[in-house]
């Protein structure tokens, strides 16, 4: 797993490198796609035409959103590559669009990473080609996601509203009433490790996505963007909310150590050790299969609140589709997008297990009303659907994000191991993030 995490810093880096290099540029041989115009029959001949098209996905829901499209467009050959997950996927992005060659039609994006491949213009502007029509059949969180000063480039393909996924046999079995807010989870932790020193209430040792879904919910708004104007403020209220908070279960040492995603950490979940997780809606099925000791144990409930009686939570994790500008076929990849993430293929999606984006998805009875076995029978997807519409507007990703989350653990990780306070790494964090934005060109305060 250090491998692994190591490799993804590293690509983190080339790839904000490369891209921030690019938003100086004027309009080049990649093409900016943007003011283009594509009509409806445009789209509906490019289809009827057909073609090949290449589409870079890790997300193995896609493979039989790809098969049917070809099925039902027979004159259309999809090449479905996985380029790597990621920071992976987006270096490789990045040197084909540098090299001039080998760039997809079609390529997956996560939410935070989109922003600076709009910037960078390496995307296409989707405005022209009848995207603003898509406005209401998704989610406004996910929706807002793809979009870039007031502009749309991509579609959303999944999401992941948050909540509370906890071990009911553990909570009973020590007493512990679920929280509904940050405060009575601080003292569920401590009531639960005090009760079983080997038990936590949740593993973190330092997470930037974590970290930031929960100064969202808070209403936090430590980034601000226009253009390439840019701001980076930690001293902001949502922030210290979160600050407070987690600090006092840091030094009480009420959370475990051990890295998300390695076999110690679905290990502690499948035996109890892990009690809860405060993560996106996309995680019942990677329990599942990742913690299969617990089935039967585990429940989801609303993710704590900031303030007693509050509906407010944050997006964590998600990704989009997008058509890199350089493109061969921009027309057809259109329609794939509207295919997988609008039309048959969101359903074929959700029915693989992916939570949707889509309104008419997250509010399908039979969606909603669907029984869990592993969560004790349980309807979770009621709650996970309430989730994603108590997301709190207004979240705005630094365009040179994926840099940023690469260094939380240098700054920000420190104060984990008892390497200062959360205040002192997140104003390192500021200060780096500052530094390295100003030193790509970037005006920022």
């Amino acid at each position: 797993m250090k491998i692994t995490r190591r490799r993804a810093i590293l690509g983190a880096a080339m790839s904000i490198t490369l891209l921030a290099a690019g938003c100086s540029g004027s309009d080049d041989a990649t093409g900016t796609g943007s003011g283009e115009s594509v009509s409806e029959a445009d789209v509906t001949a490019a289809l009827e035409a057909g073609g090949n098209l290449t589409v870079w996905a890790w997300d193995t829901t896609i493979t039989k959103v790809v098969a049917d499209f070809q099925t039902k467009y027979p004159n259309v050959k999809i090449n479905l590559v996985n380029a790597g997950q990621g920071n992976d996927q987006y270096v490789a992005l990045q040197n084909a669009i540098t090299a001039g060659t080998g760039v997809p039609d079609v390529a997956q994006i996560e939410y935070y990473a989109l922003p600076q491949f709009a910037l960078a213009k390496t995307v296409t502007e989707l405005d022209g080609y009848g995207a603003t029509a898509m406005n209401g059949k998704f989610t406004p969180g996910t929706w807002n996601a793809v979009q870039s000063g007031g502009k749309i480039y991509g579609f959303p393909i999944d999401s992941g509203p948050m909540a509370l996924f906890y071990n009911k046999e553990v909570f009973d079995k020590h007493k512990i009433e679920v929280p509904t807010t940050w405060e009575e989870y601080a003292a569920a932790a401590e009531k639960l490790h005090t009760a079983d020193p080997k038990a936590y209430i949740t593993s973190d040792s330092g997470d930037a996505g974590f970290t930031t879904s929960l100064i969202w919910q808070a209403g936090g708004k430590p980034y601000t963007v226009d253009g390439t104007d840019v701001g980076v403020d930690f001293s902001d209220p949502g922030t210290q909310k979160f600050v407070t908070q987690w600090q006092k279960m840091i030094d009480a040492k009420l959370l475990s150590p051990v890295v998300g995603w390695t076999d110690e950490w679905y290990k502690g979940l499948g035996d109890g050790t892990i009690a809860t997780l405060v993560t996106g809606a996309w995680m019942p099925s990677n329990l599942e299969s990742g913690a299969k000791a617990a089935s039967g144990k585990w429940r989801v409930a609303p993710m704590p609140q900031w303030e007693a009686g509050g509906q407010a939570t944050a997006e964590n994790g998600g990704s989009s589709l997008a058509v890199p500008t350089a493109a061969a076929n921009k027309a057809l990849a259109y329609a794939f997008l509207k295919y997988t993430a609008v039309e048959e293929g969101a359903k074929t999606r959700v029915d693989a297990g992916a939570f949707p984006a889509t309104t008419a998805e997250l509010n399908d009875p039979a969606f909603q009303g669907k029984e869990f076995p592993y969560f004790g029978g349980q309807k979770v997807n009621e709650v996970l659907a309430a989730s994603a519409g108590q997301v709190v507007t207004g979240w705005k990703y630094l365009p040179f994000q994926v840099y940023a989350n690469s260094i939380f653990g240098d700054t920000v990780g420190k104060a984990y191991i008892g390497q200062g306070s959360l205040t002192d790494g997140l104003k390192a964090w500021q200060d780096a993030s500052v530094k390295y934005g100003t030193e790509q060109g970037f005006t920022v305060k």
